[in-house]
Formats: C-alpha cells, sequence, structure tokens
C-alpha cells in the first residue's frame, strides 16, 4: 500500500488534540487527527464537567467531546479511529505508522496523546468510577461539598488535593501507604496541621464500598493488621499521572516521568516541525481548558513553523 501523504497530523484526540484540529483546518492545513486507544481522551470516562468555559449548566465530558470533534470536522479535519503505532522524527518528511499498518508522511506533527491517571488497580474502583471515584479533585470536588471524602497518595499531588478539598468538606482521610510522605516538606507541613485532614499512616484500602455510589472504604493498616470501614463520599486517587508518550521515546526530549518537554512559551519540541500540547506535556495543570489552551498554540506554532519553511524553499 503506497504511503499516504499529510500537511500536518494531529496524533491524539481530546481537548488538545481537537483544539489543535480546529485551528489547523481553519489555517487550510488540511489536517489528519488519529484519534488513538481512548478517542476523546480522560473526559470521556469523566461524568459532568462544570469549569469548562461556555458551558454555563455543566456538560457530560463524553457530550464535550463529541461537540469538540464535530467542531473539528465542520472545519475538514480528517478524524479517523485509529492508533499511531509507530514514529520516526530521523528524516522528514515524517514518517508514521497507524495500527501497525497504515503508513503516513506528515509535514508537520502535533502530538496530543495525553497522560492516564494512575489507579489501584480495585475491582470495586473501577466499578464506580465517576460515582464517588475520582482522580482529579479540582475537577470533582464541587460535587463532595459538605462531605467527608478520602485522598489516597503520599506525594505532592496528593498533599495538594488533600488541602485543596478542606476548602469544600468537614473532613478529608488522607491515605498513606507507609510511615511518611514523598511530599515535600512544606506541602507535608500544611497537611499535617490542617485540622481536617486525618492521616491514616501505614494503610492500604482494600476495597471501595457501595453499590451505586462511594459509601465508603475498608482501609487495613499494614503495621497492626486493623481493618477498618471509613464512611465516606468521595474517594480520590491521587498516585500520579502517565503520559502516554511511550512510542516517542529516544526521539524527543522527556523529563524523568515521560512527559514531553518544550521550549519555554511555545508547544516546540527537540525536534523541528513536532509540537507537544495537552496533557503529554503537561505535568501541573492537566485541566481541559488549558489543554485546549496550549491545542491552539500547537496549531499556530505549525502554521508559523511550515510557512516559514515553504519562505525558504521558494526559489529566489
Amino acid at each position: 500500500m503506497a504511503t499516504e501523504k499529510v500537511k500536518v497530523l494531529i496524533i491524539g484526540s481530546g481537548p488538545a488534540g481537537y483544539t489543535a484540529a480546529i485551528y489547523s483546518a481553519r489555517a487550510g492545513m488540511n489536517p489528519v487527527l488519529y484519534s488513538g486507544g481512548q478517542p476523546g481522551g480522560q473526559l470521556t470516562i469523566t461524568g459532568e464537567v462544570e469549569n469548562y468555559p461556555g458551558y454555563p449548566k455543566g456538560v457530560e465530558g463524553p457530550q464535550m467531546m463529541m461537540d469538540l470533534k464535530e467542531q473539528a470536522e465542520r472545519f475538514g479535519t480528517q478524524v479517523r479511529d485509529g492508533l499511531v503505532t509507530k514514529v520516526d522524527f530521523s528524516r522528514y518528511p515524517f514518517h508514521a505508522v497507524v495500527d501497525d499498518t497504515h503508513e503516513l508522511e506528515a509535514e508537520a506533527i502535533i502530538v496530543a496523546t495525553g497522560a492516564s491517571a494512575k489507579y489501584l488497580g480495585l475491582p470495586s474502583e473501577q466499578r464506580l468510577m465517576n460515582k464517588g471515584v475520582s482522580a482529579c479533585a479540582v475537577c470533582d470536588g464541587f460535587f463532595y461539598r459538605g462531605m467527608e471524602v478520602a485522598v489516597i497518595g503520599a506525594g505532592d499531588s496528593a498533599a495538594e488535593e488533600a488541602t485543596y478539598l478542606t476548602k469544600l468538606c468537614p473532613k478529608v482521610y488522607l491515605v498513606v501507604r507507609r510511615d511518611e510522605m514523598r511530599a515535600s516538606k512544606i506541602m507535608q507541613q500544611r497537611v499535617k496541621t490542617n485540622p481536617k485532614i486525618e492521616i491514616l499512616w501505614n494503610s492500604v484500602t482494600e476495597e471501595v464500598l457501595g453499590t451505586d455510589e462511594v459509601t465508603g472504604m475498608r482501609v487495613r493498616n499494614t503495621k497492626t493488621g486493623e481493618v477498618r470501614e471509613i464512611p465516606v463520599k468521595g474517594f480520590f486517587v491521587a498516585i500520579g499521572h502517565q503520559p502516554n508518550t511511550g512510542i516517542f521515546k529516544g526521539q524527543l526530549d522527556m523529563d524523568e516521568t515521560g512527559y514531553i518537554k518544550v521550549q519555554p512559551g511555545s508547544t516546540r519540541t527537540n525536534i523541528e516541525g513536532v509540537f507537544a500540547v495537552g496533557d503529554a506535556a503537561d505535568r501541573v495543570y492537566r485541566q481541559a481548558v488549558t489543554a485546549a489552551g496550549t491545542g491552539c498554540m500547537g496549531a499556530l506554532d505549525a502554521e508559523r513553523w511550515l510557512a516559514a519553511r515553504e519562505h525558504e524553499t521558494v526559489p529566489a
């Protein structure tokens, strides 16, 4: 099969990918977007989204992604199902393979593969996803205003989530596996001195309780063996995120956890013509609105890069 040639290839969907597609298509760059293994990204497994501008009554995550997809297609984006399984940035045009079979050449590539929250792996946790189980207190904490909740984790993210939730909730249990936290000293201090936070040291969650919604958690102390059932309405897992950037290792510069490094104030990577947007390059904010913002930036960066390159190659 002949190699397909495209101007702009967008790898991944979600707010970043779809926004990049909208801007690229409006600029006449005829983008082709492959939606990846989880079309629409993390928001497709998110319930109601209330903090994205333009939806005064809130919107269900999957519906929001359908809206963005439709908007991208309206301007001419080819949105395709499929997973990019291999890339080669060492030659130009860039080379990509979809589902190990379809080959493409692209003049510019926008990486929007996102990141996935890590979970404990409990069957009850998966069953109650978006029914009290969440990996984002900033996104979902509002729904548990006035209720007791739990945060699982021991790093800065867990400390930040627990602290944030104390603004909304009367009691926050912080479940820490060991007898110490990995969080920075200042974050530990904030957690330990907050009267609304109870730290459960040397503790692991054995089960999230509830049938149709979270009603509590069963926690075991690894030192004493004591098992407690604690009533909570929200169960927030804050044990980290894993960026979906494995296929780019060895080609794009990344930090120690796999987030793609971009040049400050831009979406440019270490490879000219390859741009990274959304949660694949953002280990700090990880919000739909910030992902969409960098998607816009990626499209503009790609447009300007391609225009400059075409100008340089035009004969005098």
